[in-house]
């Protein structure tokens, strides 16, 4: 009886249903659709591992703590005998040295443009060996057989439109090297997006490496041997200081990389999912809440005939079950469009992904049904529980029950705790010395103020609708009045359906004050600390003698200034203990004339005199001060002891790593071990043109299409455009989120249409025109839309207000509030709130006034 009466009770009310339907549908298709990708992407390159990874790989002895740093500009290498090594290993067939290196880049002379992949895959450059599972063939040409051929891939020769015979040229940290494009090599399974470039073994090694050496040695066996025997066979015979790696294992790691590679796209994905989830409860509260008040007298002779209130509980419960499974059903389905979204979309970047694979594994379904049916059913526990306490007697009344005025109490006393601890805990964060502390009290008050103005909602709605609604009745008139009026008659249900588009609003203005703080911060501290004109950045191969002199000797270029960065580095503190911080070598001029640093204490003209130069976080942190000495470890058993002569300031444009003077360094790090210089500056001549010489400069670098050229303002471009990255993913979770929302508001005036049709019929009838009762519908849309809007834009302001402060001191040094974008939220508010009401308004207008006063 109870499903039968649950099926009929959906089937009646199908319509009502569809928008929630719809949200459900939305969160389900995000999770779905992210698994099948995520699980398609792995599989097709697990596939692509195992078919062309060797038995055994032999490779160079992993660094223990940088104590066996390679040489700059060199990846680690084996010795050339070592093939012939593993070779007499038993149960090996076969093994081949191979040479493969990804700090090279590919270039077209004819037009001085990069050939290969710009999005993030790597460009690989190796020796052409032939092995028993290579993973490209020559479809057209020959192998490489002299110093001057190369074979290049064919989905990189047909995207730069190369052909046999055409000049192409590999770049690297030794320079510039010339060939011809003898063959063409197709992958005989997926493409990963990478491109491939090969030479003979003796050019590569010579060209890549430097020296007669290997990169690694793949082995294949003759099947006599399992790979764990063959690796453990290798490890005795080569010596355990080498890294040995069976095909499982090489496959594993390899994977676990694409799924690291992945893992943005795939957290960002899963965060739409979260976003519909969370609105799209609201969103099913409202229409369950609405739909329970609509059938109070049904529920209430249900209970008069004998019905209990578990059974009554249950039957709404039901109802939201079977929405739950079939919005899942439905937003599996839509999944695997989504998925297929995402595969368009990483081909359209250069990974090569087959749509009709697609890998639909049973956590997909899982997923999928575990998350629909959970939030529709839980989003629906609450006005089930209302409707399990419907009393018989309800039946006889004309209108649902009353509002509950314990109830509304207690839920404003508990909305007024939680919002007021959380606002105490985004003043602890914005107070907070330290960033980690603040960044806790900030997330933590960001969920409490984000619950509290839920829970406080209808409180809030009460008193803000009544003021944002003020001026309808003098500008409208009686629509005016009563659509003031029908905002407040329910705040319950204002204020659920306010928050979704509340939580969205919050998001765009807390990160529109985020970025722009950052934006402008960074903005200053360019202004105030670079005393460059010119930044030069080196991409994959570092930067050349070459480059650096190209950029000397151009017309209007004063002086250049390059640095090494040697990476994390041991450091030994005065009290014996060690540490690690980012190490930068450094002209004796670079402070003073380049730059011009915030100093906590000492002199930055130290740094060029032997003293070391470290941020103020890491000073307060070891406890240490000017004067101090520390040993600084640069690996290979090179060290140098040296003062501190300098303490930056925290939150400057350096960061908080540590530098040395390049001289200084030299003094104990032979030239070989050196790291390349991958960034360097330089500073136009008294009186010259900034432009101009940036053009001239552009022009003297053009055979050197890795270099990145920018002035102080294409710097400060730059910068904003990395954060417009991280914006635009914000914003796109916020569009789905205010559209779910606008779904919400749709559906609350549509149900509310449908709950007043008696009362919209009597006011028809006594004189209420079809435009003032659209108007009507719209305006209380709007002042919803708007009320919302007031909510999110307080939140967020609060929300971005504060993780500024927090990071005051890690370079959002300046507050900036993005005036234009909180006005254009607020008016986006209106046209959201008017576009929500067009089909409810609709529907109003056309009921026949007769029917709608006669409905029961």
């Amino acid at each position: 009886m109870l499903l039968k009466t649950s099926l009929r009770s959906f089937l009646a009310h199908k319509g009502r249903m569809a928008l929630s339907l719809v949200a459900v549908v939305l969160s389900v298709a995000f999770v779905s659709g992210t698994l099948v990708f995520s699980d398609t992407a792995t599989s097709t390159f697990s596939k692509l591992f195992a078919a062309t990874a060797s038995d055994i790989s032999v490779q160079p002895p992993k660094p223990a703590d940088d104590e066996d740093r390679p040489a700059a500009g060199k990846p680690p290498t084996v010795p050339a005998s070592l093939p012939g090594r593993v070779a007499a290993v038993p149960g090996v067939r076969t093994a081949v040295g191979q040479v493969m290196v990804g700090d090279a880049i590919l270039v077209d002379p004819a037009t001085n443009k990069l050939v290969g992949p710009t999005t993030g895959a790597p460009t690989l450059v190796g020796n052409w060996t032939d092995t028993p599972r290579n993973p490209v063939r020559i479809t057209s040409g020959h192998v490489p057989q002299s110093s001057a051929d190369l074979v290049l891939d064919a989905d990189t020769a047909r995207k730069a439109g190369l052909r046999l015979g055409d000049r192409i040229r590999v770049d690297n940290a030794a320079g510039q090297h010339p060939y011809t494009i003898v063959g063409i090599a197709t992958f005989t399974t997926t493409n990963p997006g990478a491109a491939l470039a090969f030479l003979d073994t003796p050019t590569a090694q010579q060209v890549l490496l430097g020296e007669p050496a290997y990169t690694s040695v793949e082995a294949f066996g003759d099947g006599s041997r399992s790979d764990d025997r063959l690796k453990a066979d290798a490890l005795a015979a080569v010596g355990s200081g080498y890294q040995v790696k069976t095909a499982a294992e090489q496959k594993d790691e390899n994977t676990k990389a694409i799924g690291d590679g992945l893992g943005f796209l795939t957290y960002a994905m899963l965060g739409f999912a979260g976003i519909s989830l969370v609105v799209g409860g609201f969103l099913i509260i409202n229409t369950f809440s609405m739909l329970v008040a609509q059938r109070t007298r049904e529920i209430g002779l249900l209970r008069a005939i004998g019905g209990s209130r578990r059974q009554v509980n249950g039957s709404v419960l039901v109802e939201a079950l079977i929405l739950g499974v079939l919005g899942s059903t439905l937003g599996v389905a839509a999944g695997l469009g989504v998925a297929v979204g995402l595969i368009k979309l990483m081909n359209a970047i250069g990974m090569d992904l087959d749509a009709g694979d697609l890998e639909i594994g049973p956590d997909v379904f899982v997923a999928g049904y575990a998350v629909g049916v959970l939030i529709t059913v839980v989003a629906a526990w609450i006005p089930a529980r209302r409707a399990g306490r419907i009393a018989p007697m309800a039946a006889l009344r004309e209108h649902g029950t009353p509002a509950e005025a314990r109830s509304n109490t207690v839920r404003s006393v508990l909305g007024l705790l939680l919002t007021g601890g959380g606002a105490a805990l985004l003043v602890l964060a914005g107070t907070a010395e330290k960033a980690a502390t603040g960044g806790r009290y900030l997330g933590l008050g960001v969920v409490l103020t984000l619950i509290g103005s839920v829970v406080l909602g209808p409180l809030l709605a009460t008193v803000l609708v009544r003021v944002l609604g003020a001026l309808l009745p003098a500008l409208f008139g009686p629509s005016g009045t009563l659509a003031q009026r029908n905002a407040m008659r329910n705040p319950r249900r204002t204020g659920a359906t306010a928050a979704a588009l509340m939580i969205g609003l919050a998001l765009v203005i807390g990160s529109s004050v985020f970025s722009s703080s950052a934006v402008t911060s960074a903005g200053e501290q360019i202004d105030a600390s670079v005393g460059v004109d010119y930044i030069i950045a080196g991409g994959p191969t570092g930067v050349t003698p070459e480059m650096t002199d190209a950029v000397r000797r151009t017309p209007g270029i004063d002086h250049v200034t390059t640095q090494k960065d040697f990476g994390h580095l041991k450091v030994r503190l005065p009290d014996g203990q060690s540490t690690r911080t980012d190490l930068t070598a450094v002209p004796g001029t670079f402070f003073g004339t380049d730059f011009h640093p915030a100093v906590s204490s000492g002199t930055p003209d130290s740094v060029g005199h032997g003293s070391l130069g470290i941020g103020e976080a890491f000073a307060a942190d070891h406890g240490l001060k000017v004067g101090d000495r520390l040993t600084v470890d640069y690996g290979r058993g090179r060290t140098q002891t040296l003062p501190v002569g300098v303490v930056f300031r925290k939150g400057g444009l350096l960061g908080d790593g540590s530098f040395v003077g390049l001289d200084t360094m030299a003094e104990a790090v032979p030239a070989a071990e050196q790291p390349a210089v991958r960034t360097f500056f330089a500073k136009a001549s008294s009186g010259a043109d900034v432009t101009r010489t940036l053009t001239a400069l552009e022009h003297a670098l053009e055979q050197y299409p890795q270099l990145t050229v920018k002035d102080q303002a294409g710097y400060k471009k730059l910068v904003q455009s990395q954060v417009d990255t991280l914006l635009y993913l914000i914003y796109g979770l916020v569009g789905l989120s205010i559209t779910v929302a606008v779904l919400g508001v749709v559906n609350t005036l549509a149900l509310s249409v449908v709950e007043r049709t008696r009362e919209i019929g009597l006011l028809r009838a006594i004189g209420l025109s079809r435009r003032q009762l659209r108007r009507m519908i719209r305006l209380e849309s709007v002042v919803i839309a708007v009320f919302g809007a007031v909510l999110g834009t307080g939140l967020g302001l609060a929300w971005g207000v504060t993780a500024q402060r927090v990071l005051r001191d890690q370079g959002l040094g300046t507050l900036s509030v993005p005036t234009g974008t909180v006005a254009v939220t607020l008016v986006a508010s209106v046209v959201i709130g008017l576009i929500a009401a067009l089909v409810p308004a609709f529907r109003a207008g056309r009921m026949n006034v007769l029917a709608a006063i006669a409905t029961d």
